[in-house]
């Protein structure tokens, strides 16, 4: 009787990032394609790219990490930079694929394959209305695929190979969705980076960060910053300005304010660490608060301005001066004709202008970034939707500062019948 052969393949860290440099790669090749695509909202291509590009600038430059942590950040970069319904899906996808690999420095085909199924889960989440799209009906045919290949414990790239044969079998009937193309693109993508096959020439040192296209936008502008730090300087005399500089080379968002005993530093990083080692030569660290903003959070406002202020989308400067004039507090243009990243509203609401804020938007393409920086931000964030630009107004003259955010939420849909 001959004996069953175990596989022995793990995945490291460096095989992860092969991975999912391909998938940017074959977005690369495919976004303009998936643009013209119908079932995702408008540019579903470019949000996926941009949303991707996001997470790949998170951990370009990062030796020796382990699967488990590396693909958190890369799924806590991917959560803040998603852009538009498309990016949430996806980003939720690597979220729950993140999860499952936590607390591994590498993985077995195995588990790696048990975690992709964390993945459908968390993607199905987000999607409204109890509506099964077509992108999670491609996933389970996906995760069905690749079942007996996880099972039989084969290696990883005949997983990837089984999952993409299942997703372009499935695909047949649903050549025209752009949801469904994004996820057989992805995974056709990441075989191709884990088999060292990339196919688009404009892959730079391997990561995709330069896309050598006009108007393009490259991925280094989309960098997110996952990590809100807290800290306070003790003793001493610190030079404010001079410690503002040293901090900004870090990250451009930073507020510093000082009391008669210390100096309160409130910062936005991907590099923690660097913020500690930057700052510990400044006076004795205390109250030191990390927290991933990819993840639900709480954290009031400091000396708000305001208790409750107004929060709405523009798409060019004229309809923000019009919103302005209309009492909104906070506009949000949307970038290169995208609607604006998870991370504009997160980072939005943590500049404690007010304590609470309503976000009220006409444009279909915010919805599920909007519902995605709810559950971050918690009740810290209403969220008030309308069918038009008319609705709209109607809904912001309804609010009253005197009210709390989920009383001007709901005075304010009441305005609109």
């Amino acid at each position: 009787m001959t004996e069953k052969k175990t596989n022995r393949e793990v995945i490291t860290g460096s095989d992860f990032k092969r991975m999912v440099s391909g998938a940017y790669s074959e977005f690369l090749l495919e976004y303009e394609r998936i643009d013209g695509l119908t079932g995702a909202g408008t540019r579903p291509g470019t949000q996926i790219l941009r949303t991707l590009g996001a997470a790949i600038a998170a951990i370009d430059g990062l030796q020796d990490a382990g699967i488990g942590a590396l693909s958190r950040r890369f799924a806590s970069a991917a959560i803040l930079g998603a852009r538009g319904s498309a990016g949430v899906t996806l980003a939720q996808l690597l979220r729950g694929l993140a999860k499952g690999l936590t607390g591994k420095y590498n993985a077995t085909s195995s588990e790696f394959g048990k975690a992709f199924q964390y993945g459908i889960l968390y993607a199905q989440r987000v999607i409204p209305d109890g509506q099964e799209r077509p992108i999670i009906t491609l996933a389970k045919a996906v995760a069905k695929g690749a079942y007996k290949a996880v099972r039989a414990d084969l290696p990883i790239l005949d997983i990837l190979e089984a999952a993409t044969k299942a997703g372009e079998k499935h695909l047949e009937g649903s050549r025209g969705d752009a949801g469904a193309n994004i996820l057989f693109s992805f995974f056709a993508g990441c075989r191709k980076g884990l088999d060292g096959n990339f196919v688009s020439p404009a892959m730079s040192l391997g990561l995709g960060l330069a896309s050598g296209k006009a108007g393009l936008t490259d991925p280094r502008t989309d960098l997110v910053r996952p990590y809100c730090m807290t800290f306070s300087i003790r003793g001493g005399h610190v030079d404010g300005e001079a410690l503002r500089q040293e901090l900004a080379e870090i990250s451009p968002y930073l507020t510093i304010s000082h009391s008669a005993q210390s100096t309160h530093v409130h910062i936005h990083t991907e590099k923690p660490g660097e913020v500690l080692e930057k700052s510990i030569g400044w006076g004795r660290l205390g109250d030191v608060h990390i927290i991933n903003m990819s993840e639900p959070h709480t954290l009031r406002a400091e000396s708000p301005l305001e208790q409750v202020a107004l929060m709405a989308l523009a798409t060019d400067e004229a309809e923000s001066e019009a919103l302005t004039a209309q009492g909104v507090r906070v506009v949000l243009l949307s970038s290169a004709g995208d609607p604006p990243a998870v991370a504009e509203i997160v980072e939005a609401v943590h500049a404690d202008l007010a304590e609470d804020y309503v976000l009220v938007t006409g444009s279909p393409e915010l919805r599920l970034v909007a519902e995605q920086a709810k559950r971050l931000l918690g009740d810290r964030l209403a969220i008030v939707l309308c069918p038009d630009k008319e609705a709209r107004a109607k809904a912001i003259g309804a609010f009253q500062s005197g009210k709390s955010a989920e009383e001007n939420a709901a005075a304010m849909k009441a305005a609109l019948g």
